[in-house]
Formats: structure tokens, C-alpha cells, sequence
């Protein structure tokens, strides 16, 4: 393989991993700067069932352009003349593809679909990041604000 396409690819598995920094946090846990320091409405409940679930990746048009250079780059290397043009924008559309896969494969995180009934009876559900163990019949408490609602103990 050539040398400098191995130099493309490995800038390309950087720059998806190094997103994985920008994603915002589905955590229950997390809160973004416009969350602190925001009154919250809290209600309390009861763990009714708890599912995991996946909660897809980001889809930006980075891991999709850095595909499509590398791609493009790669099929250009192939025949020469209008065979090469053509190798290289069927190469940079299948990186463009390749690259948004696997920058949503990625960013990816595994989740938990929490179902609450409140002490009023309503039921609820709330999906968010699984970085924290949910049980059935377990007291919780749903805090809700901004748009945001999360399932904490």
C-alpha cells in the first residue's frame, strides 16, 4: 500500500477518534454550560423497567470529507487518463460513505431506556447514556429543565 495513503489513513481514524472529544455527554451526569446553574424540576419515582439500547453516533460532514479526500486520493493512484478520473470520484464517493460510517460507528454509545412511574402515576421514559446502574423497583429521582430530563438516584 502506498505510503502516503497509509499517512491519509491514519489521519482519518485520528480525526474520528479525536470527535469523539467534541460529542456532547448523554450521561445523567453531564450538563452542559447552559444547564448549571439552571433551576431543574424534580419528581420522584419509581424504576418501572430498564432496557438497553444504543444511542446512535454523530453524523457530521467530517468523518464523510475525510473519507471522500482519501478516498479520492486512493482512487486516483488507480489507471491513468479518464480511467483515473473515474477511479478517483468512485473512490471519494465510497470514502465519503466509508468515513461517515465509521465516524458514527464510533461515536456510538450505549444507552438504557429507563421507564419511571411517578408518584403522581404518570409513566415516563428517559434514554441516556449507561454509565449508570438502573434497577427495577428502585426510588429515583426524574429532574427535568431546559428541554433535559434525567434519571438520577
Amino acid at each position: 500500500m502506498n505510503t502516503n495513503l497509509l499517512k491519509l489513513l491514519a489521519a482519518l481514524t485520528i480525526s474520528v477518534t479525536a470527535l469523539g472529544g467534541c460529542v456532547s455527554s448523554m450521561s445523567g451526569g453531564a450538563y452542559s454550560r447552559e444547564q448549571a446553574r439552571q433551576v431543574q424540576e424534580v419528581k420522584m419515582g419509581v424504576v418501572e423497567s430498564v432496557r438497553h439500547v444504543k444511542i446512535e453516533g454523530t453524523k457530521s460532514p467530517v468523518g464523510a470529507g475525510a473519507g471522500a479526500v482519501i478516498g479520492g486520493i486512493a482512487g486516483s493512484n488507480v489507471g491513468q487518463g479518464k480511467g483515473s478520473t473515474v477511479a478517483t470520484i468512485l473512490g471519494a464517493v465510497a470514502g465519503g460513505v466509508g468515513g461517515s460510517m465509521i465516524e458514527e460507528g464510533v461515536m456510538s454509545k450505549n444507552g438504557l431506556e429507563i421507564t419511571v412511574k411517578l408518584e403522581n402515576g404518570h409513566l415516563i421514559a428517559v434514554t441516556q447514556e449507561a454509565d449508570e446502574q438502573f434497577n427495577v423497583g428502585e426510588r429515583v429521582r426524574v429532574l427535568s429543565g431546559g428541554g433535559v430530563t434525567r434519571i438520577s438516584h
